[in-house]
């Protein structure tokens, strides 16, 4: 797959718990800094609080290639127990041009929840782009390994992904926070 093409990848998991249980867990964006190989640590930014459509957050990362950096993310949609959904920009331009513009996100990121069999099915995806990223500095660099890049990203990001969802599952089915 090229950057082009809008690269992602999505990952499911079956919750033994209510779908409130689990809103509560994906909705506290400290949660994912605990659980991801990549995310170290989020604060909320401009006095929020929770999620809420337009609500901010910053981000920090460490990637053993590319160092650490920071990120400020959008919430664009909150359906509650349904979705929460947010967009990552690169407000210190790490990666090109500073911006705050959702639309020129470094990448999309998304929770789905549905309730399923007494319990929930959650499904965390990732999309790359369409901004500027570590993606697109590692493809100038080497354009002839575009999709070996894109892939590796993938593959990258689903561990994350897996490792998340694994983490949100044993707090939500043991009810701790």
């Amino acid at each position: 797959m090229r950057f082009a093409e809008g690269p992602s990848v999505h990952c499911d998991v079956h919750i033994d718990a209510d779908p409130s249980r689990v809103w509560e867990l994906v909705t506290d964006i400290r949660l994912p800094a605990r659980l991801s190989p990549e995310l170290q640590r989020v604060a909320w930014l401009d006095g929020a609080d929770r999620p809420v459509p337009g609500a901010r957050f910053e981000g920090f990362n460490h990637h053993p290639q590319l160092g650490e950096w920071r990120t400020v993310s959008h919430v664009l949609e909150l359906d509650e127990q349904r979705v929460f959904a947010w967009a990552v920009t690169d407000a210190d331009g790490r990666y090109g041009e500073p911006t705050l513009d959702p639309a020129k996100s470094l990448a999309s990121w998304r929770y789905e929840l549905q309730a399923e069999g007494g319990g929930t099915r959650l499904r965390q995806s990732a999309l790359v782009g369409p901004g500027r990223s570590g993606v697109t500095l590692a493809i100038e660099r080497r354009p002839d390994r575009e999709e070996e890049i894109v892939a590796l990203r993938m593959k990258e990001l689903r561990a994350g992904i897996e490792a998340t969802l694994r983490g949100i599952k044993t707090l939500a089915e043991s009810g701790r926070a």
